[in-house]
């Protein structure tokens, strides 16, 4: 009978809300920000949350994937069309800063490029390129895998609607 009391209480003791949040609803930008650091070219950590308010494409890519080389000029003009439609283009890579700089000049491609500190496989990335678009509320609302044509009529629209 000593026993079962004292299980009893156990159960209750642990059972018993402590206060503390066990867990938060985490939008799917802020769940990201959670797994991995993002860097600029400088080695400056980037808080993905700032971008909050934002449509954001995050671009998952690497400097010799020539599909995501195909697609960039594309990309780019995507980005100048949306540029007063509330987007942000991340292009991230999981190389080091100095070969996306180098990339960057070599190439002369105006992106908003970042590192991540953790490699597109522990996110589940095992294609190049993968796109994710969050809504202005960090939740993904489409993943696209593969190349695309960015700038093209249909995809423009699609954007603008999402």
């Amino acid at each position: 009978m000593k026993n079962l009391v004292f299980i009893s209480f156990l159960i209750f003791f642990l059972g018993c809300n402590s206060g503390i949040p066990i867990s938060k609803n985490f939008s799917d930008i802020e769940s990201i920000q959670l797994k991995t650091s993002f860097v600029d070219l400088n080695d400056i950590k980037v808080d993905l949350t700032a971008y909050k308010g934002n449509k954001i494409v995050m671009n998952y890519w690497a400097t010799w994937c020539r599909p995501c080389l195909k697609e960039m000029p594309g990309l780019k003009r995507a980005e100048e069309i949306l540029e007063n439609h509330n987007y942000i283009f991340l292009l991230v890579s999981d190389e080091t800063t100095s070969k996306i700089s180098t990339f960057k000049k070599d190439k002369n491609f105006d992106f908003n490029f970042l590192k991540s500190t953790e490699s597109n496989e522990s996110f589940g990335i095992y294609s190049l390129p993968t796109s994710y678009i969050f809504d202005e509320n960090g939740k993904k609302i489409e993943t696209i895998v593969g190349t695309i044509a960015w700038d093209s009529e249909k995809i423009i629209n699609k954007l603008k609607t999402l």
